[in-house]
């Protein structure tokens, strides 16, 4: 019994001591063990997305839709049911419709790497800025997204030679910015009577997405000088909207818009008493102006009005007559078709798309012709006297004055042989200044 006890001890003896030989000796060091050991940096790489969606296991199919093509042709090809294609339809009518496929417009198609190519993702882009995504796998829903759009603030001058048009895009900005011009110095500067020698500096926002050009935000002050004579245009936001003055607080703007279209390529047929009608083959009065443009352009009410008449009839095509008030009745032809919601009776707004450029009727190309009456009697809309919109209240005049005075300043600094450049922003009092 005595010798089972001193083994024991002995035995716990032992094992004490080597454990304390373990514990005081060195450990092997941590950084070397992990430097031995081999990592796949594959297994950490993150996964391809296409519109938020990962591909590395999928295949994709790019496209444009079609002219009348729907989606029903589209994704058959592509292992999706009429079953699953009528569960879409009527889940996609609140969200995004699957009848509104634009021809033209980019599409891609996510599928499975097998041989039935079953569609996962129907991904459509109806417009530079968004994205419409038909889900197919798991369940059937529709999603639209907007893609991050950035805004950039630059300026250009330049000197004309031959037109706006091209002196714009000479300095790489949008021919989008045209038309904003346009809408500005429309009743101070003849577009059609553009001079070699011409001038205009211009303060703009431009939008741009995956680096493309897809919109200006703003103009944020314009110069031109036209046949010599200078003129300059600040935004700034009155009590009532936010419109265009000269650096003195006169208003730039009409009460009506000059033009329908917010860019044309050119006025094909003036006002006439007698004109030689290009279908019919015979003189007769043109009691309106034609703007030359490609069907499908947006058409727009030059002012505030109820419409009269929305409506087919005749060598007029699709039509629009507006109410604007008791003075003035403006008449828009040919569209190609009636806006949505465009009917008698409805109140539309100045710069409301009412229509699109056409050829119905009595027409021989694309564009729209713009009548106008005054009191009753149809008169030439270019000639016409239309009373200005009020200026800068005097409440308001001294602040205007000041941002004003920082506007031209930056305006008159710019040089006509610098074509691009960054602009340092407009001094403003707080961020949220209304005319930033």
């Amino acid at each position: 019994m005595k010798k089972t006890r001193i083994w024991l001890v002995i035995t716990g003896l032992t094992i004490a001591l080597i454990s304390a030989v373990y514990l005081k000796a060195p450990l092997v060091e941590q950084e070397e063990f992990i430097s031995e050991i081999e990592v796949d940096s594959s297994f950490f790489q993150l996964p391809t997305l296409h519109y938020g969606y990962p591909i590395d296991s999928f295949e994709i199919v790019e496209g444009k839709v079609k002219w009348n093509q729907n989606l029903s042709e589209i994704l058959t090809a592509f292992n999706i049911s009429y079953k699953d294609l009528h569960i879409l339809s009527q889940r996609s009518k609140e969200v995004y419709d699957v009848r509104k496929l634009k021809a033209g417009s980019n599409y891609s198609i996510i599928h499975d790497r097998d041989s039935l190519k079953t569609a996962r993702q129907f991904i459509f882009e109806p417009s530079p800025t968004e994205y419409v995504v038909y889900n197919l796998a798991d369940s059937i829903f529709v999603d639209v997204q907007q893609k991050p759009v950035k805004v950039k603030e630059r300026m250009l001058a330049a000197e004309i030679n031959s037109s706006l048009y091209e002196a714009i895009l000479d300095q790489g900005a949008s021919p989008l910015l045209v038309g904003k011009m346009v809408d500005v110095f429309a009743w101070q500067v003849d577009f059609f009577r553009i001079a070699e020698g011409d001038k205009f500096k211009l303060i703009f926002e431009e939008e741009t997405v995956d680096g493309e050009i897809v919109g200006i935000k703003s103009i944020k002050g314009a110069y031109f000088e036209h046949w010599g004579k200078p003129y300059y245009a600040i935004p700034f936001q009155t009590e009532e909207k936010l419109d265009f003055f000269d650096e003195e607080g006169k208003s730039l703007r009409k009460t009506l818009l000059k033009s329908p279209l917010e860019y044309f390529s050119r006025i094909s047929s003036r006002y006439s008493l007698r004109r030689f009608h290009p279908v019919q083959k015979r003189y007769k009065a043109h009691l309106g102006t034609d703007y030359a443009a490609p069907t499908g352009t947006p058409i727009r009410t030059v002012g505030d009005g109820v419409v009269l008449e929305a409506r087919y009839h005749g060598g007029n095509g699709n039509y629009v007559k507006i109410k604007h008030n008791s003075n003035y009745t403006t008449q828009y032809l040919h569209m190609s078709k009636i806006a949505r919601g465009i009917r008698p009776g409805t109140t539309v707004k100045q710069g409301q798309t009412i229509g699109y450029v056409g050829s119905t009727g009595l027409a021989n190309g694309p564009h729209v012709c713009f009548r106008f009456w005054k009191n009753g009697r149809q008169v030439d809309a270019l000639k016409v006297d239309i009373p200005s919109s009020s200026g800068i209240e005097d409440t308001q005049l001294a602040e205007f004055k000041v941002y004003s005075d920082s506007v031209k300043n930056i305006l008159d600094k710019i040089e006509y042989q610098h074509q691009e450049t960054l602009l340092a922003k407009i001094p403003s009092d707080s961020e949220d200044d209304p005319n930033p």
